[in-house]
């Protein structure tokens, strides 16, 4: 399917319509993001790199300088900047991110808060966080990250930290933007927009168009025939977002209101079916043709009401009320009957990872069935999250300390509805042929709730208190976070008479819990400063009685150093679950049902980060700026007891098992060039190999992922006031290389690809 032939046509108007839109003056490309410093302080969770020396944690901040020289759009590139994040890759383009921050679990970033301009952004955050829909990155002006003690502001995962990403904010005066590029394999990106403002109301609007035909090779093209659709390996991503802003009149003191609207709309092709390792071997970008019909949708639309205002010369107040609902219907293969006796279906993760011992099954997966059939199911889910919060804070002075304290609410509703069902398929001559339901043993009904029926509703409230002191050399942060969290999961009558009027089971979990956080600074010069924090760390589990919440102790110190210069961070960090919690998902792997969870007991994860900053120009005499930034994470993840999970990317644990998917190096590199109208980026990023089950001593083949160096190189030029070319190139050395082996099989991480456009500012 040639997806950019047929989705980008409205962006292409807007762009069109922009470039006869006034001219303004060319922004700088060293510019911080345009946002009145009143509002930023609201919804940004790090403030800007300055503020960062005041934090008694670790914070980062990719600005719009640095996503705009890279020019990434997959959330994966975006973070391997930031120390002490781990991302686990999946179909190659970042769709799914799966991002963890000092060892917490990585499926589907469920165990971080992930948040849009301060407000929480997962699906459904308490009930079901896993991101099979998220804030598009590729559009944000800034990306931020808090982790340990610095994060307890913001919950209700705060053992590892939270993720903020903040969006175009409305322009003081009347501007525009637009990009047009273009790639490898049919790739597009097309990005607008416009805003301005009027005496006391600010608007603002944007657009997003994306897509690709994919990288990886079906076995034969699927006829359109029985309903089905046509099969694809690409996809589709369209994202709009408008901002109405208004600031009274008439009063002495700063008052701002804000109402934000967002759409997205996705079409993916993708698959949870991955290669054995030998097929992977000969043929490292294969699909299989039991994946022809794979494919998910997703829709979202949020909304949210900002006002802030200031109260007294020293007084804030920011209160937002939000809401998002989202769906997502992910129709891929699910299990596989080899044909012989009585119909016994066995998952996919099961049959890639013993293929010797799933001989008929892996038969039909390559596309010569014979009596064999396979389940394709559709992971058919609604969710709604909603709720209001609010922050007071305020300057005061105490005891010869100067304070800044802090306080927020929010009451917080989230629900997951599952109603899935299953249609079954015969296979021949790589041909997928729907089973008529009923017309021979075992062929499933196709029935909404056959398969799954069940909804999960979650009730939070959630408090914070937290004071900023300073005096002299010293700044203290105290602060405290209570969360009382009501979890319901209701499972109603499946199968054939699948019904909402009959209840099999209700299972509960209630949750109050109080989570203190100290921290300090010492500055001991202009240039050099130290830091110590220590917090208790919680995330809540789900409905089930037996599984406990996930508890830690995390404690973490290190040096700041920013002179001539030169920025230097040197972090350690130790945090130690008293129980961390493993949760099947659809994207683990696990032959297990899912949304059940287990106990993992004791694990210690403790961590050394490094992230420097210098402008080797300082060095010799040139007219280039040549920044370079050197990020580095040092880390080891040990479950500290035995036991078996029943979970299978656990297993059987012994004590010193090291957790999967958390690797021992990373590497960051990136140097650019400046001049003029000129500027090009040079990256590098090396990610030390990582076991995909808990286990210890050498890797095994079929367990490894792989150690790998990825280059990536950038650039533009100016050619015209608000004109500029771009250009790139990812994994310049075209590195094959196993990404991932989750969640069904070995999945290759993206080749080479190319970029080209232009982009225009107003």
């Amino acid at each position: 399917m040639k997806y950019q032939a047929e989705r980008p046509l409205a962006l292409l108007l807007a762009a069109g319509l922009l470039l006869s839109a006034p001219v303004q003056a060319e922004n700088d490309l060293d510019a911080d993001i345009q946002l009145d410093p009143r509002v930023f302080e609201r919804i940004s969770i790090t403030g800007s790199r300055d503020a960062i020396r005041e934090i008694p944690g670790s914070a980062h901040v990719i600005g719009e300088e640095e996503l705009e020289r890279s020019g990434y759009s997959d959330p994966h590139r975006i973070l391997r900047s930031v120390p002490g994040v781990y991302i686990h890759e999946e179909e190659g383009f970042g769709l799914f991110p799966h991002v963890s921050i000092r060892g917490s679990r990585l499926e589907r970033s469920g165990r971080i808060t992930v948040m849009e301009d301060g407000v929480l952004a997962a699906p459904a955050a308490y009930s079901a966080p896993a991101a099979y829909v998220s804030p598009n990155m590729a559009r944000m002006r800034q990306v931020e990250v808090r982790k340990g003690s610095s994060a307890i502001q913001y919950g209700p995962y705060t053992t590892s930290g939270a993720l903020n990403m903040i969006t175009a904010p409305v322009p003081e005066a009347s501007e525009a933007s637009a990009s047009l590029m273009y790639g490898s394999r049919g790739g597009y990106r097309h990005h607008a927009t416009v805003g301005g403002r009027s005496g006391n109301l600010g608007w603002l609007l944007e657009a997003w168009d994306s897509g690709s035909e994919g990288f990886k090779v079906l076995d034969v093209a699927q006829r359109r025939d029985n309903r089905m659709p046509d099969p694809d390996i690409g996809f589709a991503q369209r994202d709009l977002m408008g901002k109405l802003q208004w600031r009274p009149n008439g009063g002495e003191r700063f008052q701002e209101i804000e109402l934000m609207f967002a759409t997205q709309d996705r079409t993916i092709h993708d698959t949870y079916l991955g290669l054995t390792q030998a097929d992977y071997s000969a043929t490292p970008f294969r699909r299989y043709a039991g994946s022809a019909l794979d494919e998910i949708n997703t829709e979202q639309d949020r909304v949210s009401l900002r006002h802030s205002i200031e109260l007294g010369a020293r007084s804030n107040l920011t209160t937002t009320l939000y809401n998002a609902d989202s769906a997502r219907n992910w129709y891929k293969l699910h299990e596989v009957w080899d044909g012989q006796g009585t119909p016994s279906y066995v998952g996919i993760s099961t049959i890639l990872d013993d293929p010797d011992n799933h001989v008929g099954e892996m038969a039909w997966i390559h596309g010569e069935g014979g009596d064999a059939r396979g389940n394709v199911r559709a992971n058919n889910r609604t969710y709604y999250s909603r709720g209001v919060q609010s922050v007071f804070d305020t300057i005061f002075e105490a005891g010869n300390w100067n304070n800044q304290l802090e306080v927020g609410v929010r009451y917080h509703q989230d629900n997951e509805d599952r109603l899935q069902w299953q249609d079954t398929y015969s296979m021949s001559n790589r041909m997928m042929r729907l089973v008529s339901p009923g017309s021979e043993a075992g062929a499933e009904s196709g029935i909404p709730g056959s398969t799954t029926n069940r909804v999960t509703e979650a009730t939070a409230l959630a408090l914070h208190v937290q004071n900023r002191m300073r005096r002299g050399n010293w700044t203290v942060i105290p602060g405290v976070r209570f969360e009382d969290i009501e979890i319901e999961r209701t499972d109603y009558q499946q199968g054939e008479d699948a019904t909402r009027d009959v209840i099999n089971r209700v299972r509960t979990g209630s949750y109050s819990v109080v989570t203190p956080g100290l921290g300090a600074v010492y500055r001991h010069s202009d240039a050099l400063s130290s830091f110590l924090g220590i917090h208790r760390g919680f995330s809540p589990a789900g409905a089930d009685p037996d599984v406990d919440e996930e508890r830690s102790i995390n404690y973490e110190t290190g040096i700041r150093y920013q002179n001539n210069g030169l920025s230097l961070e040197v972090i350690g960090f130790l945090t130690a679950y008293d129980n961390m919690v493993g949760t099947c998902t659809a994207a683990s792997g696990a032959d297990c049902e899912v949304g059940d969870q287990f106990n993992g007991g004791k694990v210690d994860v403790l961590g050394l980060e490094v992230l420097g900053r210098y402008d080797l120009s300082r060095l010799m005499a040139t007219g280039l700026n040549l920044p370079l930034e050197v990020a580095y994470t040092r880390t080891s993840a040990e479950f500290k007891e035995s036991f078996g999970s029943g979970f299978d990317e656990w297993g059987e644990v012994t004590r010193g098992d090291e957790l999967p998917q958390i690797p021992s190096d990373q590497l960051n590199i990136s140097l650019a060039a400046i001049a003029g109208d000129w500027l090009i980026r040079a990256g590098a990023n090396y990610v030390s190999e990582t076991r995909a089950t808990a286990g210890s001593g050498p890797i095994a083949e079929t367990d490894r992922i792989d150690a790998r160096w990825l280059f990536d190189v950038s650039g533009e030029r100016r050619i015209a006031d608000g004109v500029r070319l771009f250009g790139s190139i990812e994994n310049l050395s075209d590195e094959t290389y196993v990404a991932a082996r989750r969640p069904a099989g070995v999945r290759p991480g993206m080749p080479r690809t190319v970029w080209a456009g232009v982009k225009f500012d107003f």
